[in-house]
């Protein structure tokens, strides 16, 4: 149990150890940095429920005349020879003074000393503030904080099924997907895009640079191969090969010319380089039709034994490290990869802004689904509820310290005048009943008494 108390600008912490006893140790809080607590005002409300109190005073102190006057009335009717009903109803005034005027001292002693004298264990509120505050954070600690206590408590609502029923209506999945858009808008709008890009950036680089990709990339290259799937990308390749050569025979013919030496004549250049383009025309005619054609053979060998060497030849992946290493170091990668958070950012705001968008549909009936199921399914009920006990508890038993000494450290730091005023303007009417009924009480105990005493004494 944490207590603190405090006396001018020193506040004095008390902790109860276990062993049951007191260590105390003194911290300093400069006083004009620590925060102010907020202050216990006396309202305008508080100032109506104080005049009920007054009414309530005032009829309760009228009864108290009454019961006075008649105890005058009946002890004169007495003395003057009136026999019989007098010396009863005497009684039970004198008996219901007494219970008015002890009840008025009990009722007043919470608040105030009785007609100001310093009478032990009075104004109790005022002078035992801050011991009320600390009973009042141990009681709440003891038996609202508790394991046991919040467990039981969660398990009895049935959070999980009530939840699940809640989020099946489409309504309150609109309703939580709406919140949920505003929450990721916020948060975006928030963000600084500096920071995020340097973030992702440096995060991805991180990452790429602490990870050797040779060996992954091999063996998917691997799997690609035996699956056959490259074979569409070199159907692509020919057919593109194919159709350029068409297009740019001028070109071809020109650089094969080119090639051949100066002291051959032309037309035997140009002959050349016809027969040239004419077989290259039909080897890649052939490639392209062929699937069994001895070329395809040669780069399904030849992407087979590069698979190979990324996944077990250091050379070669030793060389796609540096590659790697060399692509991400260059500013356009790093710009890039920055400017990637932009986009992405663009994409969810509008996503999470259209009511008709994928993303805002698919968390919708996400939460219709998962509401469906935490109504019927037991099994998923007992999870959430599982979490949500175990955080619960997790809160109340790590931070019980800190907030009951909450509520002690409140109770401190309020004025007692105004603690004592505000309290009885709550519950002082309440009270007020209590002197009520102690005048009619002590006067039936009084009328009790005296008759069964005067019966035996007869």
């Amino acid at each position: 149990m944490v207590r603190t108390r405090r006396t001018g600008g020193r506040v004095e912490r008390m902790d109860r150890k276990t062993t049951g006893t007191d260590d105390m140790y003194d911290k300093e809080v400069p006083g004009p940095s620590a925060a102010p607590l907020p202050p216990f005002a006396y309202s305008a409300a508080d100032e109506e429920k104080r005049q009920g109190v007054r009414r309530m005073k005032a009829t309760a102190t009228g009864l108290l005349v009454l019961v006075a006057l008649i105890y005058v009335l009946a002890t004169w009717a007495e003395r003057s020879g009136v026999g019989g009903w007098p010396a009863y109803v005497a009684a039970a005034a004198e008996a219901g003074m007494v219970g008015a005027l002890a009840d008025w001292f009990a009722v007043t002693a919470l608040f105030k000393r009785p007609m100001g004298l310093p009478i032990p264990h009075t104004a109790i509120i005022p002078t035992k503030k801050d011991q009320l505050g600390t009973t009042l954070g141990s009681f709440v600690g003891e038996n609202f904080l508790s394991e046991d206590v919040v467990r039981t408590r969660l398990r009895a609502i049935g959070i999980g099924s009530r939840v699940g029923a809640w989020l099946a209506e489409p309504d309150h999945a609109d309703r939580v997907t709406e919140e949920l858009s505003t929450a990721l808008r916020g948060a975006l709008t928030v963000l600084r895009d500096s920071d995020v890009q340097a973030v992702v950036g440096e995060a991805i680089t991180r990452r790429a640079d602490a990870a050797e990709i040779a060996p992954g990339i091999g063996k998917a290259l691997e799997n690609v191969v035996a699956d056959g799937a490259h074979d569409r990308a070199v159907d692509l390749i020919c057919v593109r090969a194919y159709e350029w050569l068409v297009r740019h025979v001028d070109a071809v013919m020109e650089a094969i010319e080119g090639g051949a030496p100066g002291w051959t004549p032309r037309f035997v250049d140009r002959k050349v380089g016809d027969r040239v383009y004419k077989e290259l025309l039909r080897f890649i005619s052939e490639m392209r039709d062929e699937p069994d054609h001895p070329a395809r053979g040669a780069i399904d060998r030849f992407l087979t034994d590069f698979a190979s060497d990324l996944q077990s030849d250091a050379d070669t992946r030793a060389r796609v490290e540096r590659l790697k290493s060399e692509i991400l170091g260059r500013g356009e990668v790093q710009d890039v990869i920055a400017s990637a958070w932009a986009s992405v950012r663009t994409m969810i705001i509008s996503a999470a802004e259209d009511e008709q968008s994928e993303l805002r549909l698919r968390v919708r009936a996400s939460l219709i689904s998962l509401g469906t199921r935490l109504a019927t399914e037991e099994r998923l009920q007992g999870k959430l509820e599982g979490w949500l006990e175990g955080a619960a508890v997790y809160v109340v038993t790590t931070y019980r310290n800190e907030i009951t000494s909450l509520i002690s450290d409140t109770v401190a730091g309020w004025d007692a005048e105004h603690t004592s005023k505000k309290i009885e303007a709550h519950i002082g009417r309440d009270l007020q009943f209590i002197r009520i009924n102690g005048t009619v009480v002590g006067a039936l105990a009084g009328l009790l008494i005296y008759t069964v005493s005067h019966a035996v004494g007869g």
